[in-house]
């Protein structure tokens, strides 16, 4: 066995002549414990909603998005659609039309978007999935009706008794100048039959109505549109078919996976991932204070043993191992009893969901929990970075005087 490890783990384990001492490694090996511990449930916390979120848009968007560049909206002929579909990988596209529109009902107005969908979209789409009150249901025969937001709803205050239609208010696309407001406008009458909740952002803002009758008040002609969304069949290459598909139509048009859709949400959800990250870090790095402040007292307690090490052969170097050894243990053992108290911590709320959210969720009653074994392994990383720094400090400086001294005494 290694003897500077040998001894350090007797010093470890030992009683000191000092109880102060053994009390200093025990909160330095809690200190460490606790540290470990947070960043093992702070991330899965936010990696639980990281992916509560990504799921949530993922019912809403589609795998794939084809825009025009310059512009609001295309024509798309049959020929490049029926291309687009034969790609490998494919399974269903539908057409889109988004605009912005007014809505009335009773005596409260609000913005939303207009969405007009093709028949594909469920199978595009999720939203059927996400019905909370009523059912997905926005064509029958010659007949239209519309799928709410719940937020759109909520502000609206409509109801589902088919009693009383959402007025559309749109502009009109070939308006000219007039002194009569109403007239800049088309308006039509639409009844929901659905409300779906899947985030605040998309439930206060869309309205789901079918494609004809987005084209009717927009006044559109039968081939515009300004989206197709795609679905993608599992394991498909994103990348290789968004090639195949900017070959088809050129460059004037662009294709965004659900990543490029929401890019800077996703960009910011991984910006404070890392800043959670860096903060709970510098909290480890202060209890690996307390490292320093056990190391130190050690080495004054056992400064009469460095004579005797030396006087069995132990050079400075190896003896200088002997502590800094002793403070990475310390690290060590408080990294793996907060990371196994963090997996127990995780596995009891994934399993429980022990603490709650508070004031109530359609989607989740308790904070959603996703545990990585690449958390793990950082958390083990940064614990052993600061640990190893945290004792080669008073070993490097501190035990200076005294190992000087005995070299003196020994020359």
């Amino acid at each position: 066995m290694n003897f500077p490890f040998y001894i350090s783990k007797r010093y470890l384990f030992s009683k000191k002549k000092q109880n102060i001492i053994n009390i200093i490694s025990a909160v330095s090996v809690l200190g460490v414990a606790v540290g470990a511990m947070a960043l093992i449930v702070v991330l899965s916390v936010f990696n639980g909603f990281d992916g509560l979120i990504k799921s949530l848009f993922s019912t809403f968007d589609p795998d794939l998005k084809i825009t025009i560049t310059q512009g609001k909206t295309f024509t798309i002929d049959s020929v490049s659609l029926n291309a687009i579909k034969n790609i490998k990988g494919v399974a269903y596209y539908t057409k889109i039309i988004e605009e912005n529109s007014l809505l009335k009902y009773g005596e409260k107005l609000y913005p939303a978007v207009l969405k007009g969908v093709g028949d594909d979209y469920t199978k595009v789409s999720g939203v059927d999935t996400m019905i909370t009150q009523g059912k997905f249901l926005i064509k029958q025969n010659d007949k239209n009706f519309a799928v709410v937001g719940q937020g759109v709803a909520y502000y609206l205050s409509i109801g589902l008794n088919f009693v009383e239609p959402i007025q559309v208010f749109v502009p009109r696309r070939t308006a000219k100048i007039t002194l009569t407001p109403s007239n800049a406008f088309n308006k039509d009458y639409i009844y929901p039959t659905g409300f779906f909740s899947i985030q605040q952002d998309i439930d206060s803002k869309f309205i789901i109505v079918p494609i004809r009758f987005a084209r009717k008040i927009l006044e559109y002609d039968n081939n515009e549109v300004s989206a197709v969304e795609l679905k993608l069949g599992q394991n498909s290459d994103f990348e290789d078919i968004k090639n195949s598909i900017n070959k088809i139509l050129g460059d004037n048009y662009s294709i965004k996976n659900r990543y490029e859709q929401h890019e800077l949400l996703y960009k910011m959800m991984k910006s404070e991932k890392w800043a959670i990250y860096l903060i709970l870090s510098f909290i480890l790095i202060i209890a690996s204070f307390n490292i320093i402040a056990s190391l130190t007292m050690l080495i004054i307690d056992k400064k009469n043993d460095l004579t005797t090490l030396r006087s069995l052969g132990l050079d400075l170097k190896a003896i200088r191992k002997i502590f800094f050894f002793e403070g990475i243990m310390i690290s060590i053992i408080g990294a793996i009893t907060g990371i196994i108290i963090g997996f127990v911590v995780c596995w009891l709320q994934q399993k429980y969901g022990i603490v709650k959210l508070q004031g109530g969720s359609f989607i989740i009653s308790a904070y959603p929990v996703q545990m990585r074994l690449i958390d793990f392994l950082n958390t083990l990383i940064i614990v052993f970075l600061i640990g190893s720094f945290a004792s080669w400090y008073p070993v490097r400086y501190i035990t200076k005087k005294y190992l000087t001294e005995i070299e003196n005494v020994s020359d």
